[in-house]
């Protein structure tokens, strides 16, 4: 039996409390700077309670303003992460399942080296290759596109480990019944591994989903049209260069805007996250 300590609970509360300031209070100032006008906020100090100009910015950061750095809105580049996003997040799922399936239940030469050739991979990130990979994507003529926004970024060698380890757990008996039952490959893996990797599924939707909305490198080599800005990259063009005055209730605004799809992703799926994190029922 373990003894609860009164002062080890209180520490332990402590450090937690102080954890989620020291997380919580950069973003609590994006939001009370959302909520001033620009000249509020570069006064010293900065104020610290919200203001009363909330809507104002919202919907100038919506509709968007040309002395911003861009003529493009906020929904619009919104829309640009979402479509990327989701294809990098469902392409690299349905990759991943499809890679690990056949890696542990076909049988051809190489299909050691196959696997950990791409679980290599893992040590050439994105800036690594990335020259290379804009080489090919130009010559392809995917620049400003959402096929060269999202296409390199589809595969995931790290999903394919998990969903080769997972599917190494499941019962030899399954394959063996859906076998004499006169199931195929396909319909063995539609049918019984893919509702089986439905938490582990869900779990990589939230990682792979929240990667793909804050790329920030690869879109910014690969738009040079404001029409394929991504939100994160329209953040960044607002930021005016020079002796010029930046609005900062508005960039801030726009950066609580560009936080609400990732935030509500983890909010509405945060049970089938932490189970596919942690369940190892089969």
């Amino acid at each position: 039996m373990v003894d609860r300590n009164p002062w080890l609970t209180f520490i332990s509360h402590a450090v937690l409390v102080l954890g989620v300031a020291i997380v919580a209070f950069p973003l609590y100032l994006a939001l009370v700077a959302s909520t001033h006008t620009a000249e509020a906020i570069v006064q010293s100090p900065m104020p610290l309670l919200p203001g009363s100009h909330l809507w104002e910015n919202y919907r100038n950061a919506l509709l968007g303003s040309g002395k911003l750095g861009s003529t493009t809105n906020v929904v619009h580049m919104m829309w640009v992460s979402f479509v990327v996003a989701m294809t990098i997040t469902l392409g690299k799922i349905a990759i991943s399942l499809l890679s690990a399936f056949a890696i542990v239940y076909f049988r051809f030469p190489f299909k050691m080296v196959c696997f950990w050739a791409i679980f290599l991979t893992l040590m050439l990130p994105v800036e690594v290759r990335i020259l290379p990979t804009y080489k090919v994507v130009a010559d392809l003529g995917l620049l400003n596109s959402y096929a060269g926004l999202s296409l390199p970024l589809i595969a995931s060698a790290t999903a394919t480990f998990l969903f080769r380890q997972f599917f190494l757990t499941v019962p030899d008996e399954l394959v063996e019944a859906a076998r004499i039952d006169g199931a195929g490959p396909m319909r063995f893996f539609k049918d019984i591994l893919v509702p089986l990797s439905r938490t582990s599924i869900a779990a990589l939707f939230v990682i792979q989903f929240i990667y793909g909305w804050n790329q920030y490198l690869w879109p910014l080599l690969m738009t040079t049209s404001e029409d394929m800005y991504p939100v994160v990259i329209g953040i960044k063009r607002m930021l005016a260069g020079g002796e010029a005055a930046v609005d900062w209730n508005i960039v801030m605004a726009t950066a609580i805007i560009a936080m609400l799809p990732p935030t509500l992703v983890v909010m509405l799926m945060q049970k089938w996250f932490v189970k596919g994190l942690v369940d190892t029922e089969k």
